[in-house]
């Protein structure tokens, strides 16, 4: 992924299974809602991801689109969060939601948390 501008971008997969989950929790189909994505203290690496459904956007809060997906983050999540892309996994080797983030010095095995 070469980024073009400073934001947030979600992967093919990770849309399809936010479009799921937000339809399975009942927000499917309420424009207001979004993904709220953040960083957090916490995680064997220092620092850990934070993904869940909103529908109130704070004052400080940065709002991006990609691919139809409204993602919301607040100012200081985004500064650990510029240019990283939300994936998902179904493999073998893990299931779920993970981050490609290239400003991350290192992350733990488990994907969960980073260090930058």
């Amino acid at each position: 992924m070469v980024a073009t501008d400073n934001s947030i971008f979600i992967s093919d997969k990770a849309k399809s299974k936010v479009i799921n989950l937000m339809k399975d929790a009942g927000v499917g189909d309420d424009p207001n809602f979004f993904l709220r994505v953040g960083v957090v203290g916490g995680g064997c690496s220092g620092l850990s991801y934070k993904l869940d459904f909103d529908n109130e956007v704070k004052a400080m809060d940065q709002v991006f689109e990609d691919k139809g997906i409204k993602i919301v983050t607040d100012l200081k999540s985004f500064l650990y969060l510029v240019n990283t892309e939300l994936e998902f996994s179904d493999g073998l080797n893990g299931k779920g939601f993970y981050f490609n983030n290239p400003n991350a010095s290192r992350s733990c095995g488990c994907g969960e948390s980073f260090a930058v």
